[in-house]
């Protein structure tokens, strides 16, 4: 073998490797190598103990009196599925796990909903096989829907009504919207619904159709949602094309603000979670399923631009195939200094990651 051909072989070697490990090398525009494409997959310093069944997506509920006793709420996706609640150890707290749901897919969760005259944390998870919203109360896990709210009322397209994505919008005014996406829906606006949340008069929740507005490709499917509620937008993952983004309030109007992330990934677009350094700056991470890791972009976009969201690291990670994802930059205990970043992972778990881990040497910490 000449000089030539062994250098060639070393390379298509390195190549293969690096592919095999789920460590190719993502591009931009100007054909540079993004920084962490092809670095080590990253450990996460807290593994949960196992659900019963199929880990999907979780929400991170800081506590305000002492946010070392914060919880992480992560669904169980099975027609005997449940909402399992984690300490910051990974450790499942028994006595707040909501058995019994009919595979409930993704969660999330807000801070301040007035029931009963009184400001009241709440987690949310889609019910899929009963098209419903299920509530419940904070820290405790009580329910507070009256046993669920009907979502996509009225619809009759084949999966239109099999709920997926979740996620709260909390308006500067006070005003708390469930944003709701499906299995299945129209391809030319109206895929996602929006619902204002609000007392029903005895103390629980009840849901108002607001509005219904974004766009879908057709390919597969909408999963993952995420609202920047300083910023008034919703992000959500519309899957093997790109991350879409809208206005979250509805009186701003329906039309796409801007689609990104559109090459590069490896299978799916999932789970998109906010990094908020202030109230304007930040990074908007987004699983890239196929290939084990996460792409990081600004989330303030450019000068020019406040809608180009530019990719800025490859985050690779030890969770498998991950779904859904939270993080917040928020301190909480001596291991999460600088905030938490959790992962769905398909070995029935959830995986703790510090944010000075992901951030490395090319992102900011809080």
């Amino acid at each position: 073998m000449n000089k030539l051909s062994k250098l060639a072989f070393v390379a298509l070697a390195v190549a293969i490797g690096n592919t095999a490990c789920g460590q190719s090398q993502v591009r931009n525009s100007k054909g540079l190598t993004i920084p962490g494409s092809t670095a080590p997959e990253i450990k996460p310093v807290v593994i949960t103990e196992p659900v019963l069944y199929d880990t999907d997506d979780p929400a991170i509920w800081v506590n305000p009196a002492d946010p070392s006793k914060s919880l992480i709420i992560g669904t169980d996706k099975n027609s005997e599925g449940a909402l399992f609640v984690f300490d910051l150890q990974g450790k499942i707290i028994k006595d707040k796990v909501v058995h019994g749901l009919k595979r409930p897919n993704n969660v999330d969760l807000a801070y301040g909903l007035m029931l009963g005259g009184k400001p009241t944390d709440i987690v949310i998870t889609t019910e899929r096989m009963t098209h419903k919203l299920r509530i419940y109360s904070l820290p405790d896990m009580k329910p507070v829907d009256n046993g669920g709210i009907d979502a996509f009322v009225g619809e009759t397209g084949l999966e239109y009504r099999d709920l997926m994505g979740i996620s709260i919008y909390t308006a500067k005014n006070g005003k708390m919207y469930a944003i709701v996406g499906r299995k299945n829906g129209p391809q030319n606006g109206g895929y996602i619904w929006q619902y204002l949340l609000e007392d029903d008069g005895s103390g629980n929740v009840k849901a108002t159709l607001a509005r219904k507005f974004g766009k879908y490709s057709g390919k597969k499917e909408i999963e993952s949602i995420a609202v920047d509620n300083e910023l008034g937008y919703i992000y959500y993952s519309d899957e093997q094309v790109g991350v879409r983004q809208y206005y979250a309030d509805p009186e701003k109007g329906d039309q796409e603000l801007a689609i990104f992330g559109t090459s590069g990934f490896k299978a799916d677009h999932e789970g998109i979670s906010i990094y908020k350094l202030t109230d304007t700056t930040g990074y908007i991470l987004v699983s890239d399923q196929g290939a084990n890791r996460f792409q990081i972009f600004s989330r303030e976009g450019t000068k020019a631009n406040p809608f180009e969201h530019q990719l800025l690291k490859i985050a690779n990670v030890a969770a498998r195939e991950s779904d859904g994802s939270d993080v917040i930059a928020t301190p909480l205990n001596d291991t999460f200094k600088h905030g938490i970043f959790v992962v769905m992972s398909t070995d029935k778990t959830f995986h703790y990651y510090r944010w000075e881990d992901i951030a490395g040497k090319e992102l900011k910490v809080k």
